[in-house]
C-alpha cells in the first residue's frame, strides 16, 4: 500500500482568512513528482501569481531528488498551475482587489497519482485578528479537554 502525501501549509490558516479554496494541477518533471511521493516538499513560503492569463506557483520547495542524475530539476522554480479558465479569470480579478493574494494550502497525490495543490484566495490578518483566533483555538481546546 502506498503511503498518502499530504503537506500542509500550517502557516496559512494563522496569517490569512482564507475566503475560497480550489483544486489545481501542477505541470511537473519526472524528478519532481518522484520527490513529491517521497514527502520531500514545502509550500511553507510559496504563493502564486499571475503571468498574463496563467497562474504560477512560485518558491515552492521541491527538494532533489536523490537518484536523479543530470536531468534533475531545480528546487525552487515556478511551476504553472492547471486551472479552467473560468477559475483563472474569477482568481484574476479578486486579486487585483486590495488585500487579496492567492496562497498554497495544501499539497497532495490524489488517487490517480496526480500531484495536486489545494489553493486559497486569501486576506491577510491583522495582529489583532490572530491573537482573536489564538483565543478561539485555546477555548476550544480547554472545552474539548474537560467536555
Amino acid at each position: 500500500m502506498e503511503k498518502s502525501v499530504n503537506i500542509k501549509n500550517k502557516r496559512a490558516a494563522h496569517e490569512y482568512f482564507l475566503i475560497q479554496e480550489f483544486t489545481a494541477g501542477i505541470c511537473l518533471t519526472g524528478t519532481e513528482i518522484k520527490s513529491i511521493r517521497d514527502g520531500k516538499a514545502s509550500i511553507a513560503d510559496a504563493y502564486c501569481s499571475f503571468t498574463g492569463m496563467e497562474l504560477f506557483v512560485r518558491n515552492m520547495h521541491i527538494a532533489e531528488y536523490s537518484m536523479g542524475s543530470y536531468y534533475n530539476h531545480e528546487a525552487k522554480r515556478d511551476r504553472k498551475l492547471l486551472l479552467t479558465v473560468k477559475e483563472l479569470r474569477k482568481l484574476s480579478v479578486k486579486v487585483k482587489e486590495r488585500g487579496f493574494t492567492i496562497i498554497p494550502v495544501l499539497l497532495f497525490i490524489n488517487e490517480a497519482g496526480l500531484a495536486k495543490l489545494t489553493i486559497a484566495l486569501a486576506r491577510g490578518k491583522h495582529s489583532y485578528d490572530k491573537r482573536e483566533t489564538l483565543k478561539q483555538k485555546d477555548s476550544k481546546r480547554e472545552m474539548e479537554r474537560n467536555g
